[in-house]
C-alpha cells in the first residue's frame, strides 16, 4: 500500500506550515489513494536531532524512508529551509530517500522567496535520492485564510504529475 509521510520543519509546534502540509497531503491522498501517516512535527523531536541512535526520532526516519510519497514542509528562513529540517534530513545517507516521491513546501512571508523552494529544498531532496516531479509549493502566509483556493490551484496543475497508488507501491517493491 502507498503511504504519505508529512514532515514539518517549523520551530513552532502546530504551525501554519504544518496545517498547509497536512491539507496538501489530504489532496495527495485523494488523488493517489495513499494512506497518510501521522505528521512528524520535528520541533517535537528537537532534543533528539543530534542523538545517535534516537528512540523517538529513528521511527520517523524509518517512516519517511519506507513511504512512497512525502510532503516536506518548512518556513522560509533566510531564503532557505530551517536548520531543524536540515538536521533531520542530514541523518539520511546519499540516496537514502531512493524510491520516495517528495513534494517540497515552503511557507513564505514575501513573494520575494517564491523560488527558494526550487533552489534550496528541491536539490537537497534530489541529492538524497527522492523523486520530485512536481513544482514545489511556495505558500504565501499572508494569504493563509485563502489556503483552500491556493492549494486547489496548485493541485490542479501538479497532482497529475504524481504516480498513482498502484504505480507508487510497485516502484517501492
Amino acid at each position: 500500500m502507498s503511504t504519505i509521510s508529512v514532515i514539518v520543519g517549523n520551530p513552532k509546534p502546530h504551525s501554519r506550515t504544518r496545517q498547509v502540509a497536512e491539507e496538501l497531503a489530504q489532496r495527495v491522498a485523494q488523488r493517489t489513494g495513499a494512506a497518510i501517516h501521522p505528521t512528524v512535527d520535528l520541533i517535537d523531536h528537537a532534543t533528539e536531532l543530534f542523538a545517535w541512535p534516537s528512540a523517538t526520532l529513528d521511527p520517523a526516519l524509518d517512516q519517511l524512508r519506507e513511504s512512497t510519497l512525502a510532503v516536506i514542509a518548512t518556513p522560509t528562513y533566510k531564503a532557505s529551509y530551517t536548520g531543524l529540517l536540515k538536521s533531520f534530513l542530514d541523518r539520511f545517507p546519499a540516496r537514502g530517500l531512493e524510491g520516495v516521491t517528495a513534494i517540497p513546501i515552503f511557507t513564505i512571508a514575501s513573494e520575494e522567496h517564491t523560488l527558494a523552494v526550487e533552489f534550496t529544498l528541491r536539490p537537497l531532496l534530489v541529492e538524497l535520492g527522492a523523486s520530485v516531479p512536481t513544482r514545489g509549493l511556495a505558500f504565501p502566509t499572508p494569504k493563509f485564510d485563502r489556503r483552500a483556493e491556493i492549494l486547489d490551484e496548485w493541485a490542479s496543475t501538479q497532482l497529475d504529475l504524481l504516480p498513482s497508488a498502484g504505480a507508487a507501491a510497485g516502484a517501492r517493491a
